[in-house]
């Protein structure tokens, strides 16, 4: 198994995608990229922690490709906003890859690097070491499967699964 720490705005939406593909074993949304112990939505919400929400994405190589997990990232978010996805704006919402070893940032440079074939405009995501991890609290996790009829999951979340599934759709599974 591998796992990989993404952040690309609302981690609702990275978890909602991630978990339709085959081989992914967990997702867990949470926080990281920050300076403060212990942070909270509500803190993180304010943009002054520092952290991004992300997800830890834990999957099986021999199941999906490491390459297909990060250009599934690249097609579910738009890594030229600076600190935004959308309408959700402040550095908690940033393109952000947090790697753990030199082997992972190599994968996630060469993902950028893919990536700024079919993006046009410079790409702004952030490579950085993976620091201190808190997993969200618990109603965040799987939150899409739980909500399927809140706005937000509505309006942005569902369009970036079922461009995900077309996109990607030898990898999602059976539904």
């Amino acid at each position: 198994m591998q796992t990989f720490v993404l952040a690309g705005g609302c981690f609702w939406c990275l978890d909602a995608v991630y978990r339709v593909l085959r081989g992914v074993q967990s997702v867990v949304s949470g926080y990281t990229g920050g300076a403060s112990a212990h942070p909270t939505y509500e803190a993180v919400c304010t943009g002054r922690t520092g952290h991004a929400e992300a997800v830890a994405v834990t999957f099986d190589p021999a199941v999906i490709p490491a390459d297909v997990i990060l250009d599934v990232f690249f097609t579910l978010h738009d890594p030229r906003q600076l600190n935004r996805q959308g309408a959700d704006v402040g550095t908690q919402y940033r393109s952000a890859m947090f790697y753990t070893d030199d082997a992972q940032r190599e994968q996630f440079e060469a993902a950028v690097e893919r990536a700024s074939g079919y993006w046009d405009g410079g790409i702004v995501t952030e490579i950085s070491p993976l620091g201190e991890w808190f997993e969200a609290e618990d109603y965040h996790q799987d939150f899409f499967a739980k909500n399927p009829g809140q706005g937000y999951c509505m309006a942005v979340a569902l369009p970036k699964v079922n461009k995900v599934r077309r996109s990607y759709a030898e990898y999602v599974l059976a539904s």
